[in-house]
């Protein structure tokens, strides 16, 4: 099997058994992110103890791409400390905008890296990070509020 089949796989398993979908009424913050271009949506519970990712819930709608990544984000990010989080997202975020030069740290970003052709189509870009700026977003205000 060549490397693009299993990750087209890999994508599609995590777009069909989605992990930590479905909101849990505790958190610290939630948000709401969409994406204009095409309407994928979702909605991120986001809940920290102190500088852990004690869980990341979500719901959304949207294409197969914006869908298995927020499934790959929340269960990458779950259990980590906010710096290994922001490790993470940067590393998603420079192989997302790498148009297809990047392949990402297979050891930091686990099932990100079936992500990484994504990065060669502009228009499918927004999908893929839809989750992870959601996630951003609500760390940034998780933050702000736990000042």
């Amino acid at each position: 099997m060549e490397l693009d089949a299993l990750y087209q796989e890999v994508i599609l398993d995590h777009y069909k058994n989605p992990h930590h979908k479905n909101l849990n009424s505790s958190y610290t913050c939630q948000v709401h992110h969409t994406n204009p271009s095409c309407g994928d949506e979702i909605t991120l519970n986001l809940d920290l103890d102190k500088d852990l990712v004690k869980d990341i819930t979500w719901d959304g709608v949207g294409c197969s791409i914006s869908q298995a990544s927020a499934s790959i984000m929340s269960t990458l990010m779950v259990g980590k400390s906010i710096s290994q989080t922001q490790l993470i997202l940067d590393n998603f975020t420079s192989m997302m905008q790498s148009k297809g030069k990047e392949k990402g740290d297979e050891n930091l970003l686990e099932d990100g890296v079936a992500l990484a052709g994504v990065s060669k189509f502009p228009a499918r870009i927004k999908c893929a990070l839809l989750s992870w700026m959601a996630f951003k977003d609500a760390l940034s205000q998780s933050l702000e509020l736990q000042k």
